[in-house]
């Protein structure tokens, strides 16, 4: 007597593709594919595939009724097309299967290895040359000598030897190769490729470096052989080294907890990991370049500015009250400050031009890749000036700074890294005055943040402005904004009372990077200003008193080092130009 053929049952609308189920009719698989996993089929006497579909209780004719109840066979298309896929299930299942007994043979293997490593024993040799200790960037023929040519031997120090020398440093790069391992010290200084061959590779400690690991290491220091790259193109042939501080790895391995592609929050959040790269340190050995360029140039010029350092915990406003950052000062109000220019106008009559270079604080609550809540502020006020001058100065000083901090091979090489396409600026820069700006939005149909044609009074945005300067391509003054638009302190232009005698310097891919202008050195038009946007007087009676001894025309400046970094280096947002971003919901780390 035959034996009855099993059935095993799919329903697409009420079956389960889990442990649920077991293909009875009671409880169904969802789909053939996971019924075949689960009962596979078979060349003789298999299981014989039923399901009921929705579709099924479309049917006409007198069986309607009983054909949405029905379990029928699987269709043999639908049959070949999922044996088709099975039988891929399958290869996948086996191969995963021989990866799996591959990376267990391979982790034993590991485990064996590095339980020999622990008895290999690694010490210095007395007979070497004594090593003498230098930093990464150490190029000097004087200092270090260059061993070219080949050897067959491991560590070899015959005559014409390269100098024997000592490093310390962090791991930035590792490959290990079957009995050679390349690595890359950092030091904050410079690159040096190392190279360990024979018991040196063996150790515990080799077998297990990770990335960051940091470590002194002996050894002989060579040209890279033709045709090899490695950075300043020499390398050291190790023949001792040390583990000073074992990085973590696996999961916890700093390639893993800052990725590349990683959420730009998860990044901020692991600053100090990515500050270890070398873009982000290149950033900031660039800003630190460019902070010594402002210093030297400063001096240079003729006349030249003196420094000062002004108080960060003020108690007036710069730029109006809504940005204010307010603490309780002992008990009185008190606000870190948005700008130091009204302390450096006090120093003009005794000191003659100032600068400083300090944080100023911005409570906005705007989250654009230009702004910050904490950034770093280059200002400086000059005395006895004119507009004319003002710009003039603006042009000096920012080319001046630029050509600076190139001149030196190492920071040039760092922006043609960064900023491959930065070019130092000309002079003169171009001319625009804010009517003719509103004019030129206009004819190219860029429009305000509510869809609207510019007009004369309206505040350029950021958008229309960044775009207009991107068009332009070349950095532009803008000048003579409107009074309404601009703050108090700001002069009139006496030619058109309607606008002031103020700049925004604006840089392709960044916008604003300086915001200056004449001030007002007339006693009453400065009285007249603090009540036209409702300043009481009294706290500012010492910034007043500029016009009561002796008042002069004088005009000064802001500009934000941030800004004017990501220009320099190319970056996306400023965020990316300091040490540790603040910004709106960001103070950590």
């Amino acid at each position: 007597m035959a034996t009855p053929v099993k059935s095993v049952y799919i329903d697409e609308e009420a079956g389960k593709d889990d442990t649920s189920a077991n293909g009875s009719d009671v409880r169904p698989y969802n789909t053939l594919l996971f019924a075949f996993t689960q009962q596979p089929p078979t060349e003789k006497d298999g299981p014989q595939y039923l399901t009921r579909k929705k579709e099924s209780l479309t049917e006409e004719g007198p069986n309607a009724a009983e054909a949405g109840f029905q379990w029928v066979p699987v269709t043999s298309s639908a049959l070949k097309k999922n044996k088709r896929l099975f039988e891929q299930h399958l290869k996948k299942q086996a191969k995963a299967h021989e990866l799996a007994l591959h990376e267990k043979k391979e982790a034993e293997k590991r485990k064996q290895a590095l339980e020999v490593s622990k008895k290999v024993n690694i010490s210095h040799d007395p007979k070497l040359p004594k090593a003498i200790k230098v930093r990464l960037d150490e190029k000097n023929p004087a200092v270090v000598k260059l061993r070219s040519g080949e050897s067959t031997k491991d560590v070899d120090y015959s005559d014409g030897r390269g100098t024997r020398v000592r490093v310390t440093g962090r791991i930035h790069r590792l490959r290990p190769q079957k009995d050679v391992i390349f690595l890359t010290l950092q030091d904050g200084y410079g690159f040096l490729q190392c190279v360990l061959t024979g018991q040196l590779t063996k150790t515990y400690d080799a077998i297990t470096l990770t990335l960051e690991t940091s470590m002194e290491i002996y050894g002989e220091m060579w040209e890279v052989p033709p045709k090899q790259h490695a950075p300043d193109d020499r390398e050291l042939h190790a023949d001792y080294f040390e583990v000073i501080g074992k990085a973590a790895g696996d999961k916890e391995a700093i390639s893993t907890r800052v990725a590349a592609d990683a959420d730009p929050q998860t990044l901020l959040d692991n600053r100090h990991l990515v500050l270890r790269g070398e873009n982000s340190s290149s950033v900031i050995k660039v800003r630190a370049a460019v902070l010594r360029a402002f210093r030297q140039t400063y001096e240079e010029i003729t006349p030249s500015c003196l420094e000062v350092t002004p108080p960060s915990m003020v108690q007036t406003q710069v730029e109006g009250g809504a940005t204010l950052f307010e603490f309780n000062y002992y008990g009185e109000k008190a606000y870190l400050t948005q700008s130091s220019q009204l302390y450096l106008e006090t120093c003009l009559a005794s000191l003659g031009n100032v600068f400083c270079v300090a944080p100023s604080f911005r409570a906005e609550k705007s989250l654009t890749r230009r702004h910050l809540s904490e950034y770093t502020h280059i200002e400086a006020e000059l005395d006895f000036i004119t507009f004319e001058d003002l710009l003039a100065h603006l042009e000096l000083i920012v080319c001046h700074v630029v050509e600076i901090a190139l001149a030196n091979p190492q920071i040039a090489q760092l922006v043609r890294n960064l900023n491959p396409s930065f070019q130092v600026p000309q002079r003169p820069f171009k001319r625009m005055r804010y009517s003719d700006a509103i004019d030129w939005l206009r004819e190219h149909d860029i429009s305000t943040e509510n869809g609207e044609l510019h007009a004369f009074g309206d505040d350029i945005a950021e958008a229309a402005e960044r775009k207009m300067t991107d068009i332009i391509n070349r950095p532009i003054f803008l000048t003579h904004f409107p009074v309404e638009i601009k703050a108090f302190y700001m002069k009139k232009d006496p030619a058109d009372t309607r606008v002031t005698e103020s700049v925004d310097c604006l840089m392709p891919g960044v916008g604003e990077i300086i915001g200056g202008s004449m001030r007002v050195d007339d006693y009453d038009e400065l009285i007249a200003a603090y009540k036209r946007v409702g300043i009481d007087p009294a706290p500012y009676y010492w910034y007043t008193d500029q016009r009561k001894y002796g008042t002069s025309p004088h005009g000064g400046y802001g500009l934000g080092l941030e800004r004017l970094l990501a220009w320099i280096c190319g970056r996306y947002t400023v965020r990316e130009c300091c040490l540790y971003p603040r910004f709106m919901n960001r103070c950590t780390p």
